[in-house]
């Protein structure tokens, strides 16, 4: 009963709240719509739209103005009144929002129509998405540092990737894992920063509330370098007394690393390190209980330690052992040469003294919530446009920068239509 109430009067106040809103839009005298035509122009006044509000939809009439020359047409208070695809800007944040939180944008549509009572189509979410996620990406680069001047005590960043389900044309002429050498993803890279201020009374590092942040792209390592730098800027990278640099043994992401932060100190993610001396260990060993236990071992050392005396360790053992399979001794070759190629990372001893993160935890669990709990659902392919745009935007979202975002697309906007009436005008 009393949810029948509360949502009957919810229903209503909307009902009784359009025709104010409708109102309000269509009033000329507060909201002027008397932009001069440009140059073979042609006015039509009067001309509605529907537009969708947070009490529902609404007709708004405007000057509407076509260029016959070019096909194009403009209605200078759409822009003013800042609508997208039909939405006011509260609805279209809204849309964001929950079609970057929801499974797919028909739950979006069922979540708002829950929440709000709109009812809403949802393939306008993924027209809007479409629309808004490019220039709100735009936005974000404009947008200056933290203004916050207090110096941070630890920044890290982290780089990861992770396939996606894509459509076949998107995949065609790509190289996979598949048995027959083609592929069935396509790897979406995706970069994390957060602090930490302090460690907790076992020294352990604490991560600081609230503090991590994403970027994510289907574009190539550098691409994602870039975005992870630029995040790290906006987040007080030159406040920062440390900067630490996380990753997996991917080749790509310690490039990243020594050319985006080069001031970074580089640590190999531990349980990264103790699978290779799995390998390792078998490589020497055989397969058993004997390299199980060889490889706990070892990695209770080099949390420890470092990778120094173990490496000892194995060349002693492959030169005492001159008679190891040819197999063996190549695996035992390359996870000793990966090791060397990886010894300044491997300072576990060291970073935990410090009170350091010693794992990638952050990054690859944002493989996991950010990209596979909303673009790896059953059933989805994804185009490469289509998931680079819900890639942006739920970063966005789940950031502190969205609402500053929104506000910076505003010149990007205005940007765009001063070039379509350049262009219009030269016809």
């Amino acid at each position: 009963m009393i949810q029948c109430l509360e949502t009957g009067l919810r229903d209503a106040f909307a009902r009784d709240a359009r025709p104010i809103v409708e109102q309000f839009l269509n009033d000329r005298q507060l909201l002027p719509d008397d932009a001069p035509p440009l140059a073979s122009e042609t006015v039509y006044k009067d001309r509605s739209i529907s537009v969708h509000t947070l009490f529902g939809p609404i007709t708004l009439k405007r000057r509407y103005f076509h260029h016959p020359n070019s096909g194009t047409g403009r209605a200078p208070l759409d822009l003013a009144l800042d609508l997208t695809e039909g939405h006011t800007p509260a609805v279209a944040k809204l849309i964001c929002r929950a079609s970057t939180d929801s499974a797919s944008y028909e739950d979006a549509a069922h979540t708002l129509q829950t929440f709000t009572g709109l009812d809403l189509d949802p393939r306008g979410f993924h027209r809007l998405v479409n629309r808004v996620a490019p220039d709100l990406t735009a936005a974000l680069a404009t947008l200056p540092p933290s203004e916050d001047t207090n110096p941070i005590p630890i920044l890290y960043v982290s780089n990861d990737g992770t396939g996606l389900p894509c459509r076949p044309e998107e995949l065609t002429g790509r190289p996979g894992k598949q048995p027959d050498g083609t592929a069935r993803t396509r790897e979406a890279k995706l970069g994390c920063v957060f602090t930490q201020t302090s460690t907790d009374e076992k020294g352990l590092p604490m991560r600081d509330p609230d503090s991590t942040t994403y970027v994510a792209t289907m574009g190539d390592c550098r691409k994602s370098g870039e975005q992870l730098r630029a995040e790290a800027l906006r987040r007080g990278l030159a406040l920062a007394q440390i900067i630490i640099f996380l990753g997996d043994g991917a080749a790509w992401i310690w490039e990243n690393a020594r050319i985006f932060f080069p001031m970074a100190i580089q640590i190999l993610d531990f349980y990264h390190a103790v699978e290779h001396l799995g390998a390792l260990a078998r490589a020497l060993f055989g397969e058993g209980d004997f390299a199980t236990a060889k490889q706990s071992t070892w990695a209770s050392e080099l949390k420890r330690t470092d990778m120094r005396g173990i490496l000892d360790q194995a060349v002693r053992l492959l030169a005492a052992n001159p008679d190891i399979p040819a197999q063996r001794l190549e695996d035992a070759q390359r996870e000793i040469a990966y090791f060397i190629n990886h010894l300044e990372r491997t300072r576990y001893g060291y970073f935990r003294q410090q009170g350091y993160f010693i794992g990638s935890g952050v990054v690859e669990a944002g493989c996991k919530t950010v990209i596979g709990r909303r673009l790896k659902q059953s059933g989805m392919f994804w185009s490469e446009s289509g998931a680079e745009n819900i890639l942006q935007l739920r970063c966005l979202v789940k950031s502190p920068h969205f609402d500053a975002a929104w506000q910076a697309r505003r010149p990007i906007l205005d940007a765009r239509q001063t070039k379509k009436r350049r262009w219009a005008q030269a016809s």
